[in-house]
């Protein structure tokens, strides 16, 4: 059944929720950074910080919870904002969202090949260039390509097969969870996970500057709203259970490979977790499987943000702050076609960079994620304060003092991307990226005429852009 607003088709049910959620949060950096974290802060001290973390993701995620029950509109923060802020607010949420999205699609683009090579050393030939000392190869290059074009060949032919997709990969990603725990269990050491707590605060703070990297995912939720068909109570209550659930995988992670090898073993392994489990189980098929399961993670993060990026750019393209051509579906599939082209471009795009790119990406896309969170939350608190009477089938108690909180410490999070802190964004790699982005940000904004925030925000603002063009408004 279409969904009035939209056209979008409702066919998501509980499991594909909570599948699209929890497979966006478990991407790739469970495998490759693991050896870091445990580094910084002890198998302990890392489980700890991705506690905190979560904590911090679940104060945010409980505003978007509640607004998505409220709103339950493909694009989620962008018709939050309309709302709470206007046109100009909601742009600003918007565009760092899909810098956000775009870069963690374009990183798995990068990612997928690089991971293979771990499986199949000799299968990186061919050089074309070096980037940052890393030689690209155009072997990986293809895999790259051919692998960003089937994601987006999948979500492209509609919403249905690219859920099934996200369960089936899920479900094995929870196996190769169980496989972790087992190996832990029969060949775990306490040796190796001593001293449980190193580096203090700071070494912490290694792992807390990845958490908006390594948890969104969450927000993937209120982009698809459209196309849920469960009341929409129980899809906030599934967003935060999400979260927790992608704490657990972390803390586990963290735990099980501290169980199988040193720090010092861990830090100089590229793939951390695939070798402590190796050692784990004293096998190398284990080892392998678990980088299967870095795959599917890859796998469902990126389909994730194929989806969640493409109905937001959709929902930009219907209300006229990006091209219209952007707000299109499919005629046949009944999805937005266009903007899945798009961002499948991107990622097509992205393996000529290699492996310097994962970095660049990740802490530059980490940066606008935090400011897309720190929108929404100002909406939540705008919202209840202006419209405490709005239908909300989702309401968090304690609302504005949760609120707060969630500002806080979104806030905090943001602090530590600025010059001087720990996570800091690099020149002239990740700074010039954010720049050009939101140079491009700017000018959209500039084109935007006035219009207040309110429930009709977004019919007032694409009649004033019908009126500025003397054209018919978007369909």
């Amino acid at each position: 059944m279409p969904d009035q607003h939209t056209g979008l088709l409702k066919v998501l049910g509980r499991g594909d929720v909570l599948a699209l959620s929890f497979g966006a949060m478990i991407g790739f950096g469970w495998i490759v950074l693991t050896g870091e974290f445990i580094d910084a802060a002890g198998p302990g001290g890392a489980a700890l910080a991705f506690v905190i973390g979560g904590v911090i993701m679940a104060f945010v995620g409980l505003t978007y919870a509640e607004l998505v029950s409220a709103m339950p509109r493909a694009g989620g923060e962008h018709h939050y904002a309309l709302r709470a802020i206007g046109p100009k607010g909601a742009l600003v949420a918007s565009w760092a969202m899909v810098l956000g999205y775009v870069s963690v699609v374009a990183f798995e683009a990068v990612a997928v090949p690089e991971t293979l090579v771990y499986l199949f050393p000799d299968m990186a030939v061919g050089h074309l260039w070096t980037i940052a000392e890393y030689d690209v190869q155009a072997s990986l290059v293809a895999v790259g390509i051919v692998t960003a074009v089937l994601m987006a060949g999948v979500n492209y032919v509609g919403i249905r097969p690219a859920s099934v997709f996200q369960v089936v990969a899920v479900l094995f990603l929870v196996g190769i969870g169980a496989v972790m725990v087992a190996g832990s269990a029969v060949g775990g050491s306490a040796e190796n996970m001593d001293p449980l707590f190193t580096g203090g605060v700071s070494g912490m703070f290694v792992v807390l500057v990845a958490v908006p990297f390594l948890f969104v995912g969450f927000d993937v939720i209120p982009q698809s709203a459209s196309e849920i068909k469960i009341p929409y109570r129980l899809v906030g209550g599934l967003l935060v259970i999400s979260v927790f659930c992608a704490t657990a995988w972390y803390v586990m992670v963290m735990l099980t490979a501290g169980s199988g090898l040193s720090p010092s073993a861990l830090l100089e392994s590229e793939l951390a977790s695939a070798d402590a489990v190796g050692a784990l189980w004293q096998s190398r098929t284990a080892a392998n499987l678990v980088v299967l399961g870095g795959i599917a993670g890859l796998l469902t993060s990126w389909n994730a943000f194929l989806i969640g990026g493409s109905r937001l750019l959709f929902a930009m393209g219907r209300s006229g702050m990006v091209p219209t051509w952007f707000g299109r579906l499919h005629p046949r599939y009944r999805t937005p076609s266009n903007a899945i082209l798009f961002i499948g471009a991107l990622s097509v795009v992205a393996p000529f960079f290699g492996d310097p790119m994962l970095v660049w990406l990740s802490n530059a896309g980490a940066f606008n994620i935090v400011v897309a969170y720190l929108a929404v939350v100002v909406c939540f608190l705008v919202l209840r304060r202006r419209e405490p009477d709005m239908e909300r089938p989702f309401r968090v108690p304690a609302g504005t003092p949760v609120g707060v909180v969630a500002f806080v410490l979104a806030f905090g999070l943001f602090l530590l991307y600025l010059p001087g802190m720990p996570a800091a964004l690099s020149w002239p790699e990740e700074w010039p990226m954010v720049l050009v982005w939101w140079i491009a940000g700017v000018l959209l904004l500039l084109r935007l005429p006035r219009v207040r925030p309110g429930a009709d925000a977004e019919e007032r603002l694409l009649e004033a852009l019908r009126a500025r063009k003397g054209a018919s408004p978007p369909p």
